[in-house]
C-alpha cells in the first residue's frame, strides 16, 4: 500500500497537519535518506509529509549569525560564497558528502531531523555549536545540535514541531572536519572529527562512531588552558579513544575505529593549532 502523500503550500499548513499527524507522517525534506530506508524495507510509513511545496524554507542569511533555511540544499551551502569566507570548514563539511547529485536534493534540515550517524554535517555544526530553531503550536525554540539528535535515527523533535531553520555563530578562530573513508571516496565516514578553536576554547566531535555526535567538554578543557602542542594533541586524541564506544559496521570494525579516532582527533587538533 502506498503512503498517503502530503504537501502543503505553506509552513502554517504543514506546522497543522504535523500537529494534527504527529509521528504518523514522516517529514520528507530533500528525501535522500527517507528514500534508502523505505527501498531497503527498514521504513514503511503511512503518510508521508512532503515539504517541497513550503516557501521561503531554503535561503542562507549572515546578518549577524549565519542563517540557514532547513530546504537549503547542500551545494548551496558548499557554494555559498558568504559561507566560504566566512565558516570555510563548513562549506567544506557540505562539500565532501556523497556526490554532486546527493548534494543538489540533500538538505540542511534533513540531515539533522534524520539524526543519520554517518552524516557529515551534524558533527561539524555540534563543533561549531549551532542550534536548530524548531517549530510548533506552542511557538519557535533554539535546540542545541548535541541536543538535537539524542540517538540512532532519533532526535528530540516533538512530534508536533518541524525544524525550520539552523543558526552557526560568528567567533570561530580556526575550524577543520577530517573525514576518514576506509572505502570509496564517496562512501560516508568510517570515522568523522570536526575540531574548533575559538577565544580560549576547543571543541571536538566526532562522528560515524556512535548512535550520535561524540563530545567530551572534560576533555577538550584540557587544552583551554595550554598551547596546543603535538603531546597534548596526542593526549587529547587518546582519550577521546578510550571514551567512545564505537560501533562495528561495513566500515569498520569498533577497534579499528578506536585505532582511527586517536589518530584523526590527534590530527584534526594540530590543524587547527
Amino acid at each position: 500500500m502506498e503512503p498517503e502523500w502530503l504537501a502543503p503550500a505553506s509552513l502554517e499548513e504543514a506546522l497543522e497537519l504535523r500537529a494534527e499527524r504527529g509521528d504518523e507522517a514522516t517529514v520528507v525534506a530533500g528525501g535522500t535518506f527517507v528514500g534508502i530506508l523505505m527501498s531497503q524495507g527498514l521504513l514503511a510509513p503511512t503518510a508521508l509529509l512532503s515539504l517541497q511545496n513550503v516557501p521561503d524554507l531554503a535561503y542562507i542569511d549572515a546578518q549577524g549569525v549565519l542563517r540557514l533555511g532547513a530546504m537549503t540544499r547542500h551545494r548551496a551551502v558548499e557554494r555559498s560564497e558568504v559561507v566560504q569566507r566566512d565558516w570555510p570548514a563548513l562549506a567544506y563539511t557540505f562539500s565532501v558528502v556523497a556526490n554532486t547529485r546527493v548534494r543538489n536534493q540533500a538538505t540542511v534540515g534533513g540531515v539533522l531531523a534524520d539524526a543519520d550517524y554517518a552524516s557529515d554535517p551534524p558533527a561539524m555544526l555540534s563543533a561549531l555549536g549551532a542550534r536548530a530553531v524548531a517549530r510548533g503550536p506552542d511557538g519557535a525554540r533554539e535546540i542545541p545540535i548535541e541536543e538535537l539528535i539524542v540517538g540512532h535515527y532519533t532526535t528530540s523533535l516533538r512530534p508536533d514541531e518541524l525544524l525550520v531553520e539552523v543558526r552557526v555563530p560568528r567567533g570561530v578562530e580556526r575550524a577543520v572536519y577530517r573525514k576518514f573513508r576506509s572505502r570509496s571516496s564517496e562512501d560516508r565516514p568510517c570515522v568523522s572529527v570536526a575540531a574548533v578553536r575559538t577565544a580560549g576554547q576547543v571543541r571536538v566531535v566526532v562522528g560515524a562512531v556512535a548512535d550520535r555526535p561524540q563530545f567530551f567538554p572534560e576533555i577538550c578543557a584540557l587544552a583551554a588552558a595550554e598551547r596546543l602542542t603535538h603531546d597534548l594533541a596526542v593526549e587529547i586524541g587518546r582519550r577521546y579513544a578510550e571514551a567512545i564506544e564505537p560501533i562495528s559496521d561495513a566500515r569498520g570494525s569498533a577497534e579499528y575505529r578506536r585505532r582511527v579516532i586517536a589518530v584523526e582527533v590527534r590530527r584534526a587538533l594540530e590543524d587547527i593549532a
